[in-house]
């Protein structure tokens, strides 16, 4: 699969013809909306099999062999070149596909209302054969110890066809915040806890859910034990009824580091614990912030090594943004906030905007500047191919479980084919 950052006065066709494809196929793939005005910065994946690379100074057949993680021999081979002969600046070389590796999928979807819309049911439909679980979101534990279920509908039978495991969210949501006050009343009252998972267990048997996932933030600090001992017990019960047992967890970078929405997730007894944990590292750009990269590469590294030295790999789920956000510039703190777009419309965006696109190669994210009709200024950070496949590339360097995505419903076919691309989706 090839990755195609479009250059000034390129257009489809040419692009096209320069991979040896049919242009509907690019259209198709990507899921264009103007093939006839291409943004300048945009990021398309040509599907083929394998990718292009032109040789650039400084390259060698040993260098660009480590690069893509191919063999010198096939390259040397594949290209028809001479091991010993310098590779001239331009030169196109195919480089091979690599093998795939075995990896976990999720992918949250939280309807809104009292049924999911029919656009939700599309995403969940396009996004399950890429799938490993589909996590509705979410049941919402109340003072009682029952829980109040989201709208279902048909996804059941959505994951269903696609082999795909439901996962039941259970977080301590009280009118549409999460709630130090609710995890303090349930985590120390053994009795309510006990409600709490006869009902959990009852309700994931009755609607088809196989993994139960506790999503308990702005927890009180002084809960982390609390915590900590709810979900030991939640994990003998869950696990004797024949239920996997997850977790989500703020993005911390050391074991003490404090704030309500980290002292009281426990990196090390999560690990023991859970059958595995999804790691929330996105947000670091976000709707009342400052304009900055949702999820900037350096910061993401930085959570996952930490996570590393408390539990295995093989354990951990990577979480990623399937969104950006348009700030309105300048930001004042407590002011207005960001809009939330899908990769797909910050493009239409940035095009309609006559916007020419950048990428930051620090925090590896792509972003644009444009002037709305009022004269105001915004700057939007969002995901392109470029991005995800560097994630991607993390979580097959640190030896990671697999990826959660926040949230469905938000346009983004690049990911789902560079998924197929990169892994061999597990069913469960």
């Amino acid at each position: 699969m090839q990755i195609h950052v479009v250059q000034s006065g390129q257009s489809l066709y040419g692009i096209a013809e320069a991979y040896g494809v049919n242009a509907d196929e690019i259209i198709q793939a990507n899921q264009l909306s103007a093939p006839a005005r291409l943004v300048v910065g945009q990021t398309m994946v040509i599907p083929i099999t394998g990718m292009y690379y032109w040789v650039r100074p400084g390259d060698s057949l040993y260098s660009i062999s480590r690069r893509f993680g191919v063999n010198i021999n096939t390259l040397a081979s594949t290209n028809q070149l001479s091991l010993n002969k310098p590779l001239p600046i331009g030169l196109r070389l195919y480089i091979p596909p690599g093998p795939k590796r075995n990896a976990e999928v999720n992918a949250y979807i939280e309807p809104r209302g009292e049924e999911v819309s029919q656009s939700l049911q599309s995403a969940a439909t396009e996004a399950a054969p890429h799938l490993t679980y589909l996590a509705p979101f979410s049941f919402q534990v109340q003072r009682d110890g029952s829980l109040e279920a989201p709208p279902l509908d048909n996804l059941a039978s959505i994951a269903r066809r696609s082999g795909v495991t439901l996962m039941m969210v259970v977080t301590n949501l009280e009118n549409a915040q999460f709630s130090s006050e609710l995890g303090r009343f349930i985590l120390n009252d053994p009795a309510i806890q006990d409600r709490l998972l006869t009902n959990i267990i009852h309700t994931a048997r009755r609607l088809g859910f196989r993994d139960i996932h506790f999503d308990f933030e702005f927890l009180r600090p002084e809960d982390r034990e609390a915590y900590n001992r709810f979900l030991r017990r939640a994990a003998a019960r869950i696990h004797q009824e024949g239920f996997l047992l997850s977790t989500a967890l703020a993005p911390k970078t050391s074991r003490t580091q404090v704030g309500a929405w980290y002292t009281a997730h426990d990196y090390k007894v999560h690990g023991e614990v859970a059958d595995f944990v999804i790691i929330m590292t996105y947000e670091w750009g976000y709707s009342g912030g400052p304009p900055m990269p949702v999820s900037p590469i350096g910061p993401v590294r930085k959570v996952l090594e930490y996570a590393l030295s408390e539990m295995p790999g093989s354990k951990i789920m990577m979480g990623q943004n399937l969104y950006g956000y348009d700030w309105t510039l300048p930001y004042v703190a407590g002011g207005a906030y960001a809009k939330a777009l899908s990769p797909q419309a910050a493009i239409d965006l940035a095009r309609t905007r006559n916007a020419a696109i950048q990428y930051d190669y620090k925090d590896q994210a792509p972003h644009f500047d444009y002037t709305d009709d009022s004269g105001k200024q915004h700057k939007v950070w969002f995901e392109d191919a470029r991005s995800i496949q560097v994630k991607f590339t993390l979580l097959k360097e640190l030896g990671l479980r697999g990826i959660s995505y926040w949230k469905l419903g938000l346009p983004f076919p690049q990911n789902w084919l560079l998924i197929g691309d990169n892994f061999l989706v597990v069913k469960r």
